[in-house]
């Protein structure tokens, strides 16, 4: 971890959380990608020391943007069938239950998932809305999708993942999502593709002002209908822009510790997030990568408070603020916070 334990961390595993930014390919156990490797003949080390040091982030490694996605290079040789989107969706869903998360929003990138043995997207999308269904049923927790697309790629490839996830509503897929190379792509070529997703039904959530400036938080939000911020945490280089989130509601999904591995602080201690929350900005605490980061949601939790000196009755409001700001219909949110609010006073 690179934490320093400053305080038990079952007194944040026991309360009760809400995750809404954690991606489904960067949740991968580690003795899951050994199976893998050695059903489906994938070329890794044999040991999960030396696995490890390709797809997580090591103390020793350099805390940098192309480092922390380099991980995401080996993380795709994995997607070798069916049953192996399966598991590790299950698995994802499983990980955030025991962490005590009661709502989780797990994003997914159905064209990261295909590449690998070219699966058609229609039928990913069908894996992982099956298998995310059944565990949480499983392990009693709810659980909304999101469908990622990446600025990278084509904005023709992003409109059949859109379409394809406007048509599974019905079945818990909540959002769409831009993400991918913020520095090198902007995000113009998608303004009409997100247009018709929200006339469509479906929440947005953007990547932004991760890698990027201030200047893409306000594109995402005047110009995607961003009602979520992936990251965010350069919004306060612009007080515009923070007043423009802060006047629109917006929240801001933020990851402390994914954005010290990747160098968008410069140290731990240096993270915007309090800074964030005295300007009025809806801050909610997520993992982003929980495997590739090697932390959970309690450990992000410590972080903030331990690190950050984030007093726990305001953790606590950004557990609340998750909640209201989860993309769920409004009876099963209300339901959803109210629960919240009575384990929280306790």
């Amino acid at each position: 971890m690179f934490s320093d334990e400053t305080a038990p961390l079952n007194k944040y595993v026991v309360l009760p959380k809400v995750e809404l930014h954690r991606h489904l390919e960067g949740s991968l156990r580690l003795a899951t990608m050994l199976d893998i490797a050695r059903q489906h003949g994938v070329t890794v080390p044999v040991s999960l020391l030396n696995l490890s040091g390709l797809v997580q982030v090591q103390d020793q490694d350099p805390l940098t943007f192309s480092n922390f996605l380099d991980k995401f290079k080996t993380l795709r040789l994995f997607y070798k069938s069916p049953d192996v989107i399966h598991r590790v969706t299950a698995e994802a869903v499983e990980d955030a239950a025991k962490d005590n998360v009661r709502y989780l929003e797990l994003r997914f990138t159905p064209v990261a998932l295909s590449r690998a043995e070219g699966f058609p997207l229609h039928d990913v999308m069908d894996w992982v809305i099956a298998s995310a269904r059944e565990a949480a049923k499983k392990y009693k927790i709810k659980v909304g999708l999101i469908a990622s697309v990446n600025r990278h790629e084509s904005p023709e490839l992003a409109e059949q993942v859109a379409w394809l996830a406007a048509g599974q509503m019905k079945n818990g897929l909540v959002g769409l999502d831009l993400a991918g190379n913020e520095a090198e792509f902007k995000s113009e070529p998608f303004y009409g593709l997100f247009k018709e997703a929200r006339q469509a039904g479906l929440r947005i959530t953007i990547h932004a002002g991760e890698w990027g400036p201030a200047q893409n938080v306000r594109e995402a939000i005047e110009n995607l209908g961003a009602e979520r911020i992936g990251h965010g945490v350069r919004v306060m280089e612009d007080e515009s822009v923070v007043s423009l989130a802060r006047e629109r509601g917006v929240a801001f999904e933020v990851c402390v510790t994914s954005n010290f591995q990747s160098g968008v602080v410069k140290t731990f201690e240096s993270h915007p997030l309090p800074r964030m929350l005295e300007n009025g900005l809806k801050v909610t605490v997520n993992t982003d990568d929980p495997s590739v980061s090697r932390i959970t949601l309690a450990h992000e939790y410590q972080q903030v408070c331990e690190r950050l000196n984030v007093p726990m009755d305001a953790l606590k409001r950004s557990v609340l603020l998750a909640a209201e700001s989860a993309f769920l219909g409004e009876p099963a949110k209300q339901e959803l916070s109210a629960s919240l609010k009575t384990e929280l006073k306790r």
